[in-house]
């Protein structure tokens, strides 16, 4: 199969405000911008996605069964060392934790989605240090 290069353009900046939405639809758009599907451009096997900056993380809406029931698990491979965090923990300790875990799980898991999650950029409350690159609003339907 034969596949057309195209020349990538600049990427653009966009802003995401995360307070009261939910998590799924709040990754899901995000993930779709990083991956560059929203271009007409689009190809798979090129970096050709836009830069991402999602403000008051630590502001998500969450039901308070999640709150209760989710949990981050991880394993070092030793035996006795599985680790488990309630999602309520992680929202106190590292709120942008959480929408880079959810982004990371819905970008392919191939050479570029380690390039397209250097253009996320997650911040806890609403001040970021992009303003210079004056970042276009990304409205979540």
């Amino acid at each position: 199969m034969k596949t057309s290069t195209t020349p990538v353009t600049a990427p653009k900046w966009h802003i995401v405000d995360a307070d009261g939405q939910t998590l799924g639809h709040l990754a899901t758009s995000v993930a779709h911008v990083l991956r560059g599907k929203h271009k007409a451009d689009f190809s798979p096997h090129q970096l050709c996605g836009d830069q991402v900056i999602v403000i008051n993380a630590s502001k998500l809406a969450f039901e308070s069964k999640k709150l209760k029931q989710k949990e981050y698990v991880s394993h070092s491979g030793y035996m006795g060392h599985l680790k488990a965090v309630k999602l309520k923990e992680m929202l106190e300790k590292h709120p942008a934790r959480v929408i880079e875990h959810a982004i990371k799980g819905m970008l392919p898991s191939n050479r570029l989605r380690a390039d397209m999650l250097k253009r996320l950029h997650v911040y806890a409350d609403a001040e970021h240090k992009h303003e210079a690159q004056k970042p276009s609003p990304l409205t979540i339907k």
